[in-house]
């Protein structure tokens, strides 16, 4: 029998060496009013890289200008490359990695805000920009595969260690992969082959211009969680192609779609009077009718709650898998391993705890006080935050050079 390794000890992921496997999720940081790096975003991850992890991820680097879900991201360029170093080499004095999200937000994306229209598979009205998203073309597709390209040679320049490739969430590259959104007719539409030729294709050009300098890994699907999306069979199957090609180094196992089902990924309360609160008007007054608190819909929180589907991946595949999905005690942690997962991602347990990980390594604690509200969703345009810290309240994260 092959022991289970312990949560807390050394692990390899593609050519880097992590001093642990545990995982910063990638959560909108709100950190970036002009789209650049701020003191704030690099306080936002050194918080958790002190506290312990041995990854953490920032969200959501852009590979093209209307690949952002609204202007104050970051797309990579040049001009944002010195911010990027500079949260990189912070990130690394605290003995931590650092990933980098990087994807194209497709329909997701909104058009009014970015000031440039959206794109997907196909053509479909916006919620969020009450616009019209246009379905990508044969250069489209080209010119977005090639950004990708682009972007993940500047992320090594900058000093990235792990480059993961969103696939999920009804992001550009998921939106080809559910049938419900792709209705082409062409070589990128059709059967599952044909609809994941997208995904593969990117990670093929990824791993071709970084080589072993850096990890690339995905983000992907175990379920979209509403109808005509990414189900848990056709998830397996696009796992499979981008096991079978080789490219990758570890998948990210996550769910629900930012478009159609926000709220079957996070689980726990919907606070739709909150999320309402932060919107412009007309897309407020659509939350608060029927049809918008439909789209936020409920899910009970349950611990670990991706983990019956992320076993079905874990059965059928070889390559190493990341658990994510309500994460916050140290015995789930535990099962993930003994499951046979290789790494295990956190998102709000580790906002309202950026030292959880320390604690419960030193046997401080066995589980994380995020109580699952939810209410830090709506706090992605103001500065993604726990309101259980207090108004105002910042953890305070000693300085490199208090170290």
């Amino acid at each position: 029998m092959t022991d289970i390794p312990d949560v807390f000890s050394p692990a390899d992921l593609g050519p880097v060496r992590l001093r642990n496997r545990t995982v910063k999720a990638a959560t909108f940081e709100g950190r970036t009013p002009h789209g650049e790096v701020t003191d704030e975003l690099i306080a936002y991850h050194r918080a958790p890289a002190a506290g312990g992890v041995g990854l953490t991820t920032v969200a959501y680097l852009a590979v093209a200008p209307e690949g952002r879900t609204h202007a104050e991201q970051i797309v990579v360029s040049e001009r944002t490359l010195p911010g990027l170093a500079r949260l990189a080499d912070e990130v690394h004095a605290t003995g931590a990695a650092i990933a980098a999200q990087v994807g194209h937000a497709g329909p997701v994306a909104n058009g009014r805000s970015n000031g440039a229209q959206a794109i997907a598979a196909s053509a479909m009205p916006s919620p969020l920009s009450m616009q019209m998203i246009r379905s990508a073309t044969e250069k489209d597709l080209a010119r977005v595969t090639q950004a990708y390209v682009d972007a993940a040679r500047l992320l090594v320049r900058a000093g990235f260690d792990v480059l993961e490739l969103h696939m999920a969430h009804s992001y550009f590259i998921s939106s080809f992969l559910a049938p419900a959104l792709n209705r082409r007719r062409d070589r990128w539409g059709g059967d599952l082959e044909r609809r994941a030729r997208l995904a593969r294709q990117v990670a093929r050009v990824v791993r071709e211009e970084v080589g072993d300098a850096v990890a690339v890994t995905a983000k992907v699907s175990v379920s979209d969680g509403y109808p005509g999306g990414v189900t848990t069979e056709t998830g397996l199957e696009v796992a499979r192609l981008l096991e079978a090609d080789g490219h990758l180094d570890a998948l990210q196992l996550s769910g629900g779609s930012s478009l159609m089902n926000p709220m079957y990924l996070f689980r726990g309360g919907a606070p739709v009077d909150e999320f309402a609160a932060s919107m412009p008007t007309v897309v407020k007054w659509g939350m608060k009718t029927p049809v918008g608190r439909r789209f936020m819909k409920e899910y009970p929180f349950e611990e670990g709650y991706f983990r019956e589907k992320a076993q079905v991946f874990r059965r059928e595949l070889a390559m190493p898998l990341m658990l994510l999905g309500g994460i916050n005690r140290l015995d789930t942690m535990q099962q993930a391993m003994a499951d046979g997962f290789d790494f295990v991602a956190m998102g709000r347990a580790l906002l309202r705890e950026p030292d959880l990980v320390n604690r419960l390594q030193a046997g401080e604690a066995q589980r994380g006080i995020c109580i699952h509200c939810n209410r830090c969703m709506p706090t992605i345009y103001s500065g993604t935050r726990c309101p259980e810290w207090g108004p105002g309240e910042v953890i305070p994260v000693p300085s490199v050079g208090e170290r």
